[in-house]
């Protein structure tokens, strides 16, 4: 008996081996194996099984071993689906998780030891709480795939379901995978389960986790150990043999779509995941997606509620127009958003201001010839830091502030916008007594710099709370009564379908940190020019905006209304990019499907990243199986450019 392989580092020709005569045959199709290759050992993915080796007139050597790889008899399944929805090869997925086959002994460190916590106090649910928990603990017993959206305002509660639905899965010897958005929120909601849940292991896997953790978490999956699994993106492409609930917390957040092609979003993979599996899944979120919503109105989809606050109240929300003309000591900072931070702080509570951009400004101008100082490798314009040097946010290019223009050599600058650096910078001249800090991307990255920062914050060390939208979501801060948002109308012109969408999210989300221990907390949103999400403000209004948006999105054939793929070239030169793009346009419209809109191509906001030049095709079509059909249909081979396939591309 033979197996044809494929070497995970990408050797594109299947190869073809032995199997030693002890193996079992009937599971081996994509199981793992070591095989030799000249004078290496190598991993390979076994594709097929075959009787004879006809044709082959040379030594055919034998494999040597199959890796410890976790049982899940949907796992193949999973991935050709997967791949097929991407359309990348099915390898793809196997190489993501490849770190997992060099050596997967027991590390024996205790780091899954849950934390003693003799202060967790026992939460008695809500009704409403107590209804969702009672309908999805049947649907776990009985392994029935289950999708539910929870909208639950902020504060409402919803981490009190995700513990009792944990704790049931767990008893019915079933694994649980718990998704977050992002990392920094992976490890709140790690620590928050490791305090609470007694007895549950827990494991965590995104690039905030070591080796040793990856290594622990393999052994688990292999030994069918019942866990929580947290994280970001990996964690859906991992085997899971006894998986029994899948979570999706914060479900509308476009962080679940990786920014790297080919761009997977977690939470479509999840949903997949949850079917293939014949589990359920619950969808969390305080500003549910359109889709989602969407889904609930035409696919079925369950919806349930918790339209009360745990604690606290609702704030009190104000729009103040900056264009009002009025006097004040800093544009940015209105008279009426000067005075309530004023009496936050006279009351020992705490202030968040939202401006959802890093830096001190948006870019530099020169006062007499207009020249804008822009980076040299990617389309955009540098961003100004505190420490007078120009950032690309896109390559991490840097460059000293010229004194002088080098067009005209004249010294006069204007420094347009306003980021979080300028923000805190504006705040320590009007409040020299308060303590600020900021919480953004460059505050992120260190882990232990954010972990300090939000530690202090809860502990009332820190008074105003500078941050952009990593601060938007899930964290709980008892004492704040106060949100600024300097900026509200900032990402509403942005060319893409769903701007409006996205917008009021953050809002609301960065909203809702206010108020939730306190019946008296207020909300300031400045604006440049008012819109009409505005009114959709408050939170008992987002289905309203739902009603509205819809409607919108059926008149343009948008999504939810239709499907929608980015189909992006992207090359080095910009001529072969251009004549490409519109001979593949060309194919495309040549095509005979109905009902199905091509646009493009185009150039996006960012044309060019890193010396990389950018265009896009965009096709819409009420079946997504009909764009993959007319995008197969098309020779690739000969193209220098290199094409990319996005369904459903958030933003």
């Amino acid at each position: 008996m033979f197996i044809q392989v494929r070497l995970l580092r990408g050797y594109s020709e299947p190869l073809l081996y032995k199997i030693p005569e002890h193996w079992k045959n009937e599971y081996l199709i994509g199981s793992i194996v070591k095989v030799p290759i000249r004078n290496k050992i190598d991993f390979a993915i076994i594709e097929k099984i075959q009787t004879d080796a006809q044709g082959v007139s040379f030594k055919i050597k034998e494999a040597i071993s199959i890796e410890n790889f976790p049982e899940d008899k949907n796992y193949n399944e999973f991935i050709n689906e997967l791949s097929n929805y991407y359309q990348i090869d099915s390898l793809y997925f196997i190489k993501r998780i490849k770190q997992f086959f060099k050596e997967n002994k027991p590390n024996k460190n205790k780091i899954l030891q849950n934390i003693s916590n003799n202060n967790h106090k026992n939460i008695t649910l809500t009704e409403e709480q107590q209804n969702i928990t009672n309908f999805l603990t049947d649907k776990i017993t009985k392994n029935s795939y289950c999708p539910t959206l929870l909208h639950g305002v902020t504060g409402s509660g919803k981490t009190e379901i995700y513990k009792k639905l944990i704790e049931h899965t767990i008893l019915e010897n079933k694994s649980i995978l718990l998704l977050l958005p992002e990392v920094t929120l992976a490890q709140q909601f790690e620590k928050i389960f490791l305090e609470s849940l007694k007895e549950i292991k827990i494991c965590s896997f995104h690039s905030g986790v070591n080796q040793a953790e990856k290594k622990n978490l393999w052994n688990f999956l292999i030994k069918k150990n019942p866990i929580l699994l947290i994280g970001v993106h990996l964690p859906i492409l991992l085997p899971i043999s006894n998986l029994g609930l899948i979570i999706v917390d914060e479900e509308h957040d476009t962080g679940y779509q990786e920014k790297k092609h080919p761009k997977i979003n977690s939470k479509e993979a999840a949903i997949l995941k949850a079917k293939i599996n014949k589990i359920p899944i619950l969808l969390g979120s305080a500003t549910p997606s359109i889709n989602s919503l969407f889904n609930v109105k035409n696919k079925y989809w369950n919806f349930f509620q918790l339209k009360n606050r745990f604690q606290g109240a609702f704030p009190k929300i104000e729009i103040i127009e900056l264009n009002d003309k009025k006097q004040r000591k800093n544009f940015w900072i209105s008279n009426k958003l000067e005075l309530a931070i004023k009496e936050k702080l006279e009351k020992n509570e705490q202030s968040i201001i939202f401006i959802n951009r890093r830096g001190f400004s948006f870019f530099v101008q020169c006062k007499n010839c207009n020249f804008i100082f822009k980076c040299l490798n990617c389309s955009v314009s540098l961003t100004l830091h505190k420490d007078n040097w120009l950032y690309c946010h896109y390559c991490n290019l840097r460059m000293q502030m010229p004194k002088i223009c080098k067009i005209c050599k004249e010294d006069q600058f204007l420094k347009k916008g306003i980021g979080t650096e300028q923000t805190v910078s504006i705040l320590q001249s009007l409040f020299p007594q308060a303590k600020i800090e900021r919480a953004d991307m460059d505050v992120s990255v260190k882990k232990k710099k954010w972990q300090q920062i939000i530690k202090d914050f809860k502990e009332n060390k820190i008074d105003i709370l500078v941050g952009t939208q990593t601060i938007t979501k899930g964290y709980h801060f008892p004492n704040v009564t106060l949100v600024g948002i300097l900026w509200g109308d900032l990402n509403l012109n942005f060319p893409i379908y769903n701007a409006s969408e996205i917008a009021l999210q953050q809002l609301i989300q960065v909203a809702g940190r206010a108020g939730r221990q306190n019946i008296d907390s207020n909300v300031i949103v400045q604006t440049m020019n008012y819109h009409e999400i505005f009114n959709f403000l408050n939170e008992t209004d987002y289905l309203k905006f739902y009603k509205s948006e819809i409607e919108k999105r059926r008149e343009i054939f948008y999504p939810p209304i239709s499907r929608l793929v980015e189909i992006e070239f992207k090359h080095s030169n910009e001529t072969i990019i251009d004549t490409e793009s519109n001979e593949f346009a060309i194919e495309l419209q040549k095509q005979n499907f109905v009902d199905l809109q091509i646009l493009g191509p185009s150039k996006p906001i960012v044309e060019k990243v890193k010396n990389i030049f950018i265009r896009k095709i965009f096709i819409k079509s009420k079946n997504i199986n009909d764009i993959v059909k007319i995008f197969n249909k098309i020779e690739k081979k000969h193209y220098k450019s290199k094409i990319n396939f996005v369904p459903n591309p958030v933003n």
